[in-house]
């Protein structure tokens, strides 16, 4: 029988790039995001693996919309093996100049989110002795960078999240772990550029190379393919003492 993973936001960037690996390796998916074609997406990706796929749009926002999205998932599978947290947004801009209702939404939907799924998801996997959780948190849930009091926060709060259950989850072969990236050329990072270029009055391309890469030691994106491949790792069986950890994949950032 083939296992099941849910993967929040995963019809765009990091998250479509892991569901794309995860269906190649042959999980049946349960896809999630705001994409109005997300139907399609899930779609095309189940035929061409030959994997069952399904799309949903629930508002991470609303804790009982992401219990039902879990519920939907062992409903229409029979199981819930593997539970990705990586939907996430960003906004950036000084302290004093940050909106409030920004600040609540990216907590909601990068940290709360990931406490409403996992919670929903627990009971299921304490069922089966066997369950996967890893979270999408950032660079940046190890490192602060201005103008992202929301985000870091956010990010910072999954990490600590990913221990407590790493804790929780040993006796239940429950695993919790966190992968912590440096920047990935997504569309939440395309969308930053702008943002960045006018917070630091810099050209777009400036900001890229002086500011996103500054602190990387290898001056290039983060690739897809590698927190894919990192999920994978973390998403097997044999990985059943790995729990409670950060992997950071960051182009040596960390390690200055």
């Amino acid at each position: 029988m083939n296992k099941v993973a849910l993967i929040t936001g995963s019809t765009s960037g990091i998250g479509l790039g892991i569901a794309k690996q995860f269906a190649k390796n042959g999980y049946n998916i349960m896809f999630h995001g705001l994409e109005s074609n997300g139907d399609e997406i899930a779609s095309e990706i189940g035929k061409e693996n030959n994997v069952k796929t399904v799309f949903s749009n629930a508002n991470l926002i609303a804790s009982d919309a992401v219990e039902q999205l879990v519920e939907d998932t062992i409903e229409t599978f029979g199981r819930l093996d593997v539970l990705i947290n990586n939907a996430g947004i960003q906004y950036v801009a000084p302290i004093d100049e940050f909106p409030n209702e920004k600040y609540e939404t990216i907590i909601a939907i990068n940290m709360n989110a990931t406490f409403y799924a996992s919670k929903a998801a627990w009971k299921y996997m304490k069922k089966q002795h066997f369950g996967r959780i890893i979270n999408i948190s950032s660079v940046h849930g190890l490192r602060a960078s201005e103008f992202k009091t929301a985000y870091v926060t956010a990010k910072h709060g999954v990490i600590g999240m990913t221990k407590v259950l790493g804790l929780e989850g040993a006796p239940f072969n429950i695993t919790c772990n966190a992968i912590c990236p440096g920047y990935v050329r997504t569309p939440l990072v395309e969308k930053q550029i702008p943002d960045q270029a006018k917070s630091h009055s810099m050209s777009e391309e400036e900001v890229v190379t002086k500011v996103m890469l500054k602190k990387q030691a290898v001056k290039s994106f983060v690739p897809v393919e590698a927190l894919a491949d990192m999920a994978l790792l973390l998403a097997k069986d044999s990985s059943s003492t790995i729990t409670g950890s950060e992997f950071v994949l960051d182009g040596g950032w960390t390690a200055q």
